[in-house]
């Protein structure tokens, strides 16, 4: 009996062993695959641009094969050839890696970047700052081929270029997303050739949308905190669906994790004129513009809370020569309603120089129309930017309390010599005080005072009248001739207490 019982009590124990034993070893792995199952038909990166189930690893796989290393070279004419300062003397020595080992003078030029594949016949995308000037460019393929390419069209305003590797088909080619989908915190992938790391990865989100770094008006940066180097430039921004969704292009030189990219968006416009043309013409009215909001309204009595103030009008200019004036509000460009400033400039610059646009516009409060025949829109400013005026001379400094603004009286040379034509007398602005209203306001010295509040003003008597006349509160409009911008401007001050 007790025999029995023992191999009883053997036989129940052998099947709890048995059971926990199934429990502790099978137990967490079944239920580990199935919560990891369950998550993956949750996410969905083409919805939520959310990281793909187990990294980029697949996008990457898929991508990389379409990015391609580019080398631009080109020579340096004589008169442009670059020297280095040496402390030791007071002498400029020339630059030992401009010469040829040879020691003939034949200076070149070497820059690198990255760029990814468009089209099975060897269109390419890359910077306009990577192949600009350059004489040669060479790229090298994801599959070890160094190819030479020609550049097809460039554009400086958006830092895009197209480029061509020709003789080739099926190559593989990356996928163009839309930009205009993208939301802050997006995870976003970036593959380039930093600092000749070949095909290097690296891994962040969308951080900023819109970003404005050289031009203001036709600016619209991606900014990510995915690594971006030197050599990153031209390189894809690519989407957790493994879509190219913009052009890797600048980086800060005051931060490690602040990177910028071209919308793909504003790349795929430009294609076709890159194409039919190597170049890229854009309208141009001739104004320089400004926001209109409330205070604005107020202030100057414009009859519209919405659309872009005209600060100036460049003589010569198609705007001009169709009457349009400071302190005109333009609301509206054909059937497209105007709400601001960035928005008209890239209306303008959407439509072909030499197009017929018809302008509303308000004026004292009435909306008028008038039809404007665009011109092509210059050069992006920088090389032609004149250099700075003189310092004023005139009459002993006057106080401007409490707009924190040191002013000066001068005469016709002084104002000619600051680039303002005209004649008569004006007020310039030698000093704006730290930490007052004006600095505030971004108001700059050596600027000269034309208007306050539309009342022309010719001594620092005026100035100072309707200085006074404010209270504590009161918003004040300066219309401005700013001599480093060679163009006027307004500028909102709200008068605070002294």
């Amino acid at each position: 009996m007790s025999r029995r019982l023992t191999l009883v009590a053997l036989l129940v124990t052998a099947v709890v062993a048995f059971l926990v034993g199934a429990v502790v070893a099978g137990g967490p792995p079944r239920r580990s695959a199935l919560n990891g199952a369950a998550l993956a038909d949750r996410i969905e990166p083409s919805a939520r641009g959310a990281a793909p189930a187990g990294g980029f690893a697949e996008v990457v796989a898929r991508v990389n094969p379409a990015v391609v290393n580019v080398e631009a070279t080109s020579r340096v004419p004589a008169g442009r050839r670059r020297h280095r300062f040496t402390p030791f003397n007071d002498d400029e020595e020339p630059d030992p890696f401009d010469s040829e080992p040879n020691g003939r003078r034949d200076p070149m030029r070497w820059g690198a970047g990255s760029g990814f594949i468009i089209d099975p016949d060897g269109s390419i995308l890359t910077n306009h700052h990577v192949i600009d000037r350059a004489d040669r460019v060479v790229v090298k393929l994801a599959d070890g081929r160094i190819l030479r390419a020609r550049v097809v069209g460039s554009d400086p305003d958006t830092d895009v270029a197209l480029i061509k590797i020709d003789g080739q088909r099926d190559l593989p080619v990356a996928p163009l997303g839309d930009s205009s989908t993208l939301r802050v915190g997006e995870w976003v992938c970036a593959i380039g050739n930093p600092l000749g790391y070949e095909h290097s990865v690296t891994v962040g989100v969308v951080s900023f949308l819109g970003r404005k770094l050289f031009d203001q008006g036709l600016d619209d940066y991606i900014q990510t905190d995915a690594a971006i180097n030197f050599g990153n430039s031209g390189g894809p921004l690519i989407n957790a669906r493994g879509e190219v969704i913009g052009i890797s292009a600048a980086i800060s030189s005051r931060a490690s994790s602040i990177g910028f990219a071209v919308p793909i968006n504003g790349a795929v416009k430009v294609l076709p004129q890159l194409r039919a043309r190597g170049r890229v013409s854009r309208g141009f009215l001739g104004v320089t513009l400004m926001d209109v909001d409330a205070d604005l309204d107020r202030t100057l009595h414009l009859g519209t809370r919405r659309g872009a103030l005209v600060q100036d009008v460049t003589i010569g200019d198609p705007a001009e020569r169709a009457g349009l004036a400071p302190y005109d509000v333009i609301v509206g460009l054909d059937e497209v309603a105007i709400e601001g400033e960035e928005q008209l400039i890239r209306e303008v610059a959407g439509r072909a120089p030499g197009s017929l646009v018809r302008v509303r516009f308000v004026r004292d409060g009435r909306e008028q129309t008038v039809e404007v025949r665009l011109a092509e829109r210059p050069p992006r400013a920088g090389a032609g930017r004149p250099s700075p005026p003189a310092r004023p001379r005139g009459r002993a400094a006057e106080d401007a309390a409490p707009l924190g603004l040191t002013l000066k009286e001068v005469g016709r040379a002084t104002l000619e010599r600051l680039g303002l034509s005209g004649g008569g007398r004006g007020v310039v602005i030698t000093h704006v005080e730290p930490m007052s209203a004006s600095f505030d306001a971004g108001i700059e010295s050596q600027s000269v005072v034309l208007e306050i509040n539309r009342q022309r003003v010719a001594s620092a008597e005026d100035v100072r009248r309707l200085v006074r006349a404010a209270r504590p509160g009161d918003v004040l409009a300066l219309y401005l001739y700013v001599p480093d911008a060679a163009q006027r401007q307004i500028k909102i001050v709200r008068v605070e207490e002294r």
